[in-house]
């Protein structure tokens, strides 16, 4: 017979369909969940799961360094809501930059001159504004050095490389105001903060044009400014409060975690007004400054706030775009590669 006519296969055995032996042959049933029941089980089980788990956003650090004491008073006023932090700490900018191309972080803190050279070969990155800070030309205290002008001649240190962005600014500022070319006019050595700290120190160089944390560590120690490098952004045109650093990620993470980046973002905002105007709560963070005692972190302090940023996505877009092409005049090709412009796309839009 065929299965249609309720038999099985010989192997089996025939058992008719209406054979009582047929039913207790059938595999039991299992119990189904009525429609009312489900229906009634639905909120403790939406109650049971999250709607979604908050993104976890893979960030790198210096040590010392002002993004940590941000971080960490997102997390002392509860502002770490829509993500979590896991932090990596690195010894340089450009481990960091290595880090971040290499997919170890999602979010590393530098400039948007990298950013935009690297967009315009075809990486992904963009770039949020994150700080206004620049450093300083520092000198000791009995110094003849009292201006720009002053340099000619003179051994200055500085921090970074010959692209660093303050070396460029002050080589703008001077040529600009004084037709003075101090990529000649001194007898330039770079390297990384604390060795050109040493070297002033050590009376092997006359001034050093160092990062803005260094500066103010050296002016707690006695040493005085001639120029803050944000002096020289109006002398170029552009309101001193432009960002020079920010938060730099890819466009493709950016799409994906979207709303916990503006949530990161909010808090990063939020995390720096506090710090913009609680003193106390310096006082709280100051083992993670490094700071040798209450002057230093005074300084520290004071500088930070200096940085604060107080333009729009738009007004800093605009002044990054005109400072740009300064930046290239002096910089040129080893600098910004072939483009002569900001590539589209470097400033983060979060609109």
């Amino acid at each position: 017979m065929s299965a249609k006519h309720g038999c099985v296969s010989p192997q089996l055995g025939s058992i008719h369909a209406n054979s009582p032996n047929h039913r207790l042959r059938r595999p039991a049933m299992r119990p189904i969940l009525s429609r009312r029941t489900i229906l009634a089980l639905l909120p403790a089980l939406a109650a049971a799961t999250p709607a979604h788990a908050d993104a976890a956003i893979r960030i790198g650090t210096l040590r010392f360094g002002s993004l940590a004491w941000e971080l960490d008073v997102m997390r002392q006023h509860g502002l770490v809501d829509g993500f979590t932090l896991e932090t990596s700490e690195f010894a340089s900018g450009p481990a960091s930059q290595v880090a971040l191309q290499a997919g170890n972080v999602d979010i590393v803190l530098q400039d948007w001159l990298w950013t935009s050279r690297l967009r315009s070969e075809g990486a992904p990155w963009t770039f949020a504004p994150a700080t206004a800070g620049l450093g300083a030309i520092m000198v000791p205290t009995n110094s003849p050095i009292v201006t720009v002008a002053d340099l000619k001649g003179r051994r200055l240190g500085i921090a970074g490389g010959p692209l660093d962005k303050s070396w460029l600014l002050l080589r703008l500022v001077a040529k600009h105001t004084l037709q003075l070319e101090l990529d000649t006019a001194v007898e330039k050595s770079f390297g990384p903060p604390p060795l050109i700290a040493a070297q002033l120190e050590a009376g092997r160089l006359d001034a050093m044009l160092t990062y803005w944390p260094f500066a103010a560590r050296a002016e707690a120690q006695g040493l005085r400014s001639v120029l803050d490098m944000s002096d020289t952004l109006e002398a170029l045109g552009v309101p001193r409060s432009t960002p020079m650093l920010g938060f730099v990620f890819s466009d493709q993470w950016a799409a994906r975690n979207r709303p916990a980046l503006v949530a990161f973002l909010a808090a990063s905002k939020r995390a720096q007004q506090i710090l913009a105007t609680s003193d106390k709560e310096w006082d709280r963070i100051a083992p993670l400054t490094g700071a040798r005692d209450a002057a230093e972190l005074t300084h520290l302090r004071d500088w930070y706030r200096r940085g604060v940023i107080g333009l729009d996505d738009t007004g800093a877009t605009e002044a990054a775009t005109r400072l740009y092409a300064q930046f290239a005049a002096v910089g040129g090709t080893d600098l910004v590669g072939a483009s002569p412009q900001l590539a589209p796309g470097t400033f983060w839009q979060s609109a």
